[in-house]
Protein backbone atom coordinates (compact mmCIF):
# COMPACT_ATOMS: atom_id res chain seq x y z
CA UNK A 1 0.00 0.00 0.00
CA UNK A 2 1.48 3.15 -1.17
CA UNK A 3 1.97 6.16 1.44
CA UNK A 4 -0.70 8.93 1.00
CA UNK A 5 0.87 12.45 -0.13
CA UNK A 6 2.05 14.79 2.48
CA UNK A 7 -0.32 17.17 3.06
CA UNK A 8 2.74 19.95 3.66
CA UNK A 9 2.85 19.60 -0.72
CA UNK A 10 0.07 21.95 -0.11
CA UNK A 11 1.64 24.59 1.48
CA UNK A 12 3.26 26.61 -0.87
CA UNK A 13 0.53 27.18 -2.98
CA UNK A 14 -1.51 28.25 -0.09
CA UNK A 15 1.54 30.47 0.61
CA UNK A 16 1.73 32.11 -2.76
CA UNK A 17 -2.31 32.60 -2.41
CA UNK A 18 -1.28 34.69 1.33
CA UNK A 19 1.05 36.56 -0.97
CA UNK A 20 -0.64 37.48 -3.88
CA UNK A 21 -3.41 38.62 -1.28
CA UNK A 22 -1.08 41.24 0.30
CA UNK A 23 0.26 42.52 -2.46
CA UNK A 24 -3.37 42.85 -3.91
CA UNK A 25 -4.32 44.85 -1.11
CA UNK A 26 -2.88 48.15 -1.23
CA UNK A 27 -3.88 51.91 -0.80
CA UNK A 28 -2.00 55.25 -1.14
CA UNK A 29 -3.20 56.56 2.26
CA UNK A 30 -1.63 59.47 4.70
CA UNK A 31 -0.22 58.27 8.07
CA UNK A 32 2.07 59.17 10.88
CA UNK A 33 5.62 57.69 9.67
CA UNK A 34 8.87 57.67 11.34
CA UNK A 35 11.86 55.45 9.73
CA UNK A 36 15.37 55.53 9.75
CA UNK A 37 18.47 52.83 8.34
CA UNK A 38 18.64 49.89 10.53
CA UNK A 39 22.13 50.60 11.35
CA UNK A 40 22.01 53.83 12.49
CA UNK A 41 21.11 54.66 16.06
CA UNK A 42 17.61 55.18 17.40
CA UNK A 43 18.72 59.21 17.62
CA UNK A 44 19.07 59.14 13.94
CA UNK A 45 14.84 59.06 13.44
CA UNK A 46 13.95 61.80 11.54
CA UNK A 47 17.44 63.46 12.11
CA UNK A 48 17.23 64.47 7.79
CA UNK A 49 13.71 66.27 8.11
CA UNK A 50 12.91 69.65 9.33
CA UNK A 51 12.83 70.58 12.97
CA UNK A 52 9.01 69.62 13.88
CA UNK A 53 7.32 72.84 13.80
CA UNK A 54 3.64 73.75 15.90
CA UNK A 55 1.88 72.71 12.82
CA UNK A 56 3.76 69.12 12.50
CA UNK A 57 3.36 68.58 16.01
CA UNK A 58 -0.75 69.86 16.04
CA UNK A 59 -1.16 67.47 13.05
CA UNK A 60 0.49 64.55 14.58
CA UNK A 61 -1.17 64.66 17.72
CA UNK A 62 -4.91 65.38 16.85
CA UNK A 63 -4.75 63.03 13.83
CA UNK A 64 -5.42 59.65 15.52
CA UNK A 65 -8.23 61.40 17.17
CA UNK A 66 -9.43 62.68 14.67
CA UNK A 67 -9.36 59.23 12.89
CA UNK A 68 -11.45 57.98 16.06
CA UNK A 69 -13.69 59.94 15.40
CA UNK A 70 -14.11 59.59 11.68
CA UNK A 71 -14.41 55.71 12.35
CA UNK A 72 -16.86 55.54 15.18
CA UNK A 73 -18.98 58.26 14.54
CA UNK A 74 -21.84 59.38 16.94
CA UNK A 75 -21.23 56.48 19.23
CA UNK A 76 -17.60 58.50 20.10
CA UNK A 77 -18.96 61.58 19.38
CA UNK A 78 -21.26 61.62 22.12
CA UNK A 79 -19.22 59.52 24.80
CA UNK A 80 -18.17 61.15 28.19
CA UNK A 81 -14.36 60.08 27.35
CA UNK A 82 -13.97 62.75 24.35
CA UNK A 83 -13.50 65.32 26.44
CA UNK A 84 -11.16 63.93 28.13
CA UNK A 85 -8.90 62.61 25.15
CA UNK A 86 -9.34 65.72 23.75
CA UNK A 87 -7.86 67.46 26.83
CA UNK A 88 -5.29 65.30 26.93
CA UNK A 89 -4.13 65.66 23.33
CA UNK A 90 -4.19 69.63 24.22
CA UNK A 91 -2.30 68.81 26.93
CA UNK A 92 0.54 67.02 25.09
CA UNK A 93 0.50 69.12 22.10
CA UNK A 94 0.85 72.13 24.61
CA UNK A 95 4.05 70.51 26.02
CA UNK A 96 5.53 69.32 22.54
CA UNK A 97 5.35 72.95 21.57
CA UNK A 98 6.62 74.57 24.26
CA UNK A 99 9.90 72.30 24.04
CA UNK A 100 10.29 73.65 20.66
CA UNK A 101 10.32 76.97 21.40
CA UNK A 102 12.71 76.54 24.15
CA UNK A 103 14.74 73.94 22.61
CA UNK A 104 14.40 73.93 18.66
CA UNK A 105 15.11 70.44 17.17
CA UNK A 106 14.50 68.97 20.46
CA UNK A 107 11.43 67.10 19.58
CA UNK A 108 11.54 63.75 17.46
CA UNK A 109 7.83 62.88 16.46
CA UNK A 110 6.18 60.57 13.68
CA UNK A 111 5.39 63.04 10.25
CA UNK A 112 2.11 62.40 8.47
CA UNK A 113 3.29 61.06 5.34
CA UNK A 114 1.36 60.10 1.80
CA UNK A 115 2.33 56.59 1.19
CA UNK A 116 1.05 53.39 -0.52
CA UNK A 117 1.01 50.61 2.17
CA UNK A 118 -0.27 46.99 1.41
CA UNK A 119 0.97 44.29 4.13
CA UNK A 120 3.62 43.35 2.17
CA UNK A 121 5.37 46.39 1.61
CA UNK A 122 5.45 50.19 2.11
CA UNK A 123 6.10 53.20 -0.61
CA UNK A 124 7.08 57.07 0.39
CA UNK A 125 8.83 60.31 -0.37
CA UNK A 126 11.89 61.06 1.28
CA UNK A 127 14.10 63.77 1.05
CA UNK A 128 17.05 61.44 1.89
CA UNK A 129 19.01 59.35 -0.61
CA UNK A 130 19.14 55.72 0.17
CA UNK A 131 20.53 52.50 -1.54
CA UNK A 132 18.53 49.91 -3.04
CA UNK A 133 19.07 46.46 -0.56
CA UNK A 134 19.29 49.33 2.66
CA UNK A 135 17.35 48.07 5.48
CA UNK A 136 14.98 50.54 7.35
CA UNK A 137 13.38 50.89 10.75
CA UNK A 138 10.38 51.90 10.02
CA UNK A 139 7.43 52.63 12.45
CA UNK A 140 3.94 53.44 11.36
CA UNK A 141 0.47 54.46 12.99
CA UNK A 142 -2.38 52.94 11.72
CA UNK A 143 -5.38 54.85 12.75
CA UNK A 144 -6.80 55.20 15.41
CA UNK A 145 -3.77 53.80 17.79
CA UNK A 146 -1.97 50.95 16.31
CA UNK A 147 1.61 50.66 16.05
CA UNK A 148 3.67 48.82 13.06
CA UNK A 149 7.25 48.67 14.14
CA UNK A 150 9.48 46.30 11.81
CA UNK A 151 12.11 45.90 9.25
CA UNK A 152 11.81 47.45 5.42
CA UNK A 153 13.98 46.29 2.78
CA UNK A 154 14.42 49.17 0.10
CA UNK A 155 14.14 47.36 -3.57
CA UNK A 156 13.86 50.68 -5.36
CA UNK A 157 15.16 54.07 -5.26
CA UNK A 158 13.38 56.53 -8.09
CA UNK A 159 14.59 60.28 -7.98
CA UNK A 160 11.09 62.18 -7.90
CA UNK A 161 10.65 64.49 -11.40
CA UNK A 162 11.93 67.21 -12.37
CA UNK A 163 11.56 70.45 -10.11
CA UNK A 164 11.69 68.41 -6.83
CA UNK A 165 13.90 67.21 -4.53
CA UNK A 166 14.16 64.15 -2.74
CA UNK A 167 13.24 60.12 -4.45
CA UNK A 168 10.24 57.68 -4.08
CA UNK A 169 11.56 54.99 -2.14
CA UNK A 170 9.68 51.17 -2.67
CA UNK A 171 10.29 48.85 0.61
CA UNK A 172 9.64 45.23 1.25
CA UNK A 173 8.61 44.23 4.78
CA UNK A 174 11.18 41.68 6.03
CA UNK A 175 10.21 40.81 9.94
CA UNK A 176 6.50 41.45 9.29
CA UNK A 177 4.26 39.04 11.69
CA UNK A 178 1.49 37.69 10.92
CA UNK A 179 -1.02 39.75 13.86
CA UNK A 180 1.09 42.97 11.78
CA UNK A 181 0.11 41.56 8.66
CA UNK A 182 -3.88 41.31 9.70
CA UNK A 183 -3.63 44.89 11.21
CA UNK A 184 -2.82 46.49 7.73
CA UNK A 185 -5.20 44.31 5.55
CA UNK A 186 -8.27 44.64 8.09
CA UNK A 187 -6.72 48.84 7.87
CA UNK A 188 -7.15 48.92 3.99
CA UNK A 189 -10.25 47.03 3.81
CA UNK A 190 -11.51 49.96 5.77
CA UNK A 191 -10.36 52.56 4.28
CA UNK A 192 -11.60 50.74 0.71
CA UNK A 193 -14.91 50.09 2.15
CA UNK A 194 -15.40 54.25 3.77
CA UNK A 195 -13.96 55.42 0.19
CA UNK A 196 -16.42 53.48 -1.36
CA UNK A 197 -19.41 54.62 0.46
CA UNK A 198 -17.96 58.02 0.40
CA UNK A 199 -18.36 57.63 -3.68
CA UNK A 200 -22.26 56.43 -3.25
CA UNK A 201 -22.99 59.11 -1.18
CA UNK A 202 -22.05 61.07 -3.54
CA UNK A 203 -23.16 59.92 -6.54
CA UNK A 204 -26.59 59.50 -4.59
CA UNK A 205 -26.72 63.00 -4.28
CA UNK A 206 -26.30 64.32 -7.41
Amino acid sequence: MRPSPEPLLQHPHHDNKNEERREWLRIDDRLLLEYRRADEPLEAMNQYLPPATEDTIATAVSKPTIDLLIRAGETFAGSPLLPWVSKIDWMLETILKSMVKSHPGSVAIARLIDVDISAGGLGFNTPREFQADDLLMVKVILPPFSMIETMARIIRVTPLEQGKAGFHLATQFVDLGGDEQELIIRHILQVQAERLRTRKAAHTSL
